[in-house]
């Protein structure tokens, strides 16, 4: 039973997680917040990320009650993300996998969230939706997501924004024109309140995202979603997701905010399935992607 370390730190999150044979050993993690009204940049988060790496490494070893001998694989992020923060997660594990004498995988972050979906749930063959968060300039307290989430749970008024999906694809960027133009007249003259419309936001957004969900399971004869991704926590999207699946016979499967949100097990449990299936990444190979 191989035991695999995965760094983790393609955003504003800094995690290092542990992992034996679908077992998770530890998963302490960092976030770094920025002021109401910025948003996280990359060579601010690198440094972050530098600053308290180490010390989160320590802690994920304590907790898993492990040596460094004990460790058999180092697992990191090799993309997508932020190049700054991948670049700086990339060297430690690149260094410890050197010091300690063990092998490197470098793991797709998607797959990360994918396969930690499927070994927590135990989905056996799920239509997966991966909703991700990403960046704003809405206040990253404790996240943008999540604020919206509470704020819709006020809101009673639906005020119709434009919904855009073709076939598979959806287009969010004709929603956030809408409400950066009519948000300030809709307020100012009583039309809605804020929480009205982070409500019709929220309503819309997943209408479309449970449409293309849909249609994927029917083109191929699914009968279960898994939700992953940091979004994947919003208990109203997993609602909306749910009622369509009670509609078709079909199961939902979705994870809390331990490990939707980036967190470093994730990338553990994905270089877990790739070390005993007998991948490595050499050193020379040890790059990162922003893509």
């Amino acid at each position: 039973m191989p035991v695999v370390i995965g760094f983790e730190g393609s955003a504003n999150k800094i995690g290092v997680g542990i992992i034996r044979d679908g077992e998770v050993l530890s998963n302490p993690r960092r976030t770094y917040i920025t002021p109401p009204g910025q948003g996280f940049l990359p060579g601010e988060t690198a440094k972050h990320h530098h600053g308290v790496i180490l010390t989160v490494l320590q802690e994920a070893l304590d907790e898993a009650g492990l040596k460094a001998a004990d460790i058999d694989c180092v697992a990191y992020t090799k993309g997508p993300g932020m190049g700054a923060p991948l670049v700086t997660v990339a060297i430690v594990a690149r260094t410890v996998a050197q010091l300690w004498g063990k092998p490197l995988l470098g793991v797709n972050h998607c797959i990360g969230h994918i396969e930690m979906g499927r070994l927590i749930t135990n989905a056996q063959n799920p239509t997966v939706l991966y909703v991700s968060g990403g960046n704003t300039q809405i206040s990253n307290d404790p996240s943008p997501g999540y604020n919206i989430e509470q704020m819709a749970k006020k809101g009673t008024k639906y005020i119709e924004l434009p919904y855009t999906v073709k076939g598979m694809d959806v287009s969010f960027s004709g929603i956030l024109s809408y409400i950066e133009d009519a948000a300030h007249k809709l307020l100012s003259t009583g039309q809605c309140t804020p929480e009205d419309l982070c409500f019709s936001l929220q309503e819309t957004l997943f209408a479309m995202l449970v449409e293309i969900t849909e249609r994927a399971m029917a083109h191929c004869g699914s009968q279960e979603v898994l939700i992953v991704g940091g979004v994947g926590c919003n208990l109203r999207l997993q609602e909306m997701m749910g009622v369509m699946c009670k509609e078709r016979g079909a199961r939902l499967f979705a994870t809390d905010e331990r490990f939707c949100i980036d967190n470093g097990v994730m990338i553990a449990q994905a270089g877990w399935e790739m070390f005993r299936s007998g991948h490595v990444t050499e050193l020379s190979d040890s790059w990162i992607t922003q893509r």
